[in-house]
């Protein structure tokens, strides 16, 4: 890096792919555990584990990138804060500077969002 990055861009950076899908479900909306769950799944094509998705989640909680409140007593729902949404739209912008590297790719992305 050529520039020193303030400490907590640089904690947001250090999240895993994992940890950064949790938080892009979680930019479309806020969810409870069992629909995070069920969306990396249809990412994934393959079961997400209780085990690797509630830690994983307590870590973001942590971070304060998600907020957690209880809808009852034995659910959960997590949104996403205004750090998290900012690390969002942080990894969104450098994987796009990486991406973007002619017209062709650009116009890809045009359509991409156009289409959402």
């Amino acid at each position: 890096m050529s520039e020193a990055q303030p400490a907590a861009r640089t904690d947001v950076r250090d999240l895993t792919a994992f940890q950064k899908n949790i938080l892009t479900v979680l930019a479309e909306e806020a969810r409870y555990g069992l629909a995070i769950k069920r969306e990396l799944e249809d990412y994934y094509g393959q079961e997400v584990n209780h085990g690797r998705l509630y830690p994983n989640l307590d870590d973001l909680v942590n971070k304060g990138l998600v907020e957690k409140s209880e809808l009852d007593k034995r659910t959960n729902q997590y949104e996403l804060t205004d750090d998290g949404f900012d690390a969002v739209l942080d990894d969104l912008e450098w994987t796009l500077s990486k991406f973007l590297t002619d017209e062709d790719r650009k116009e890809q992305v045009r359509d991409i969002v156009a289409e959402n």
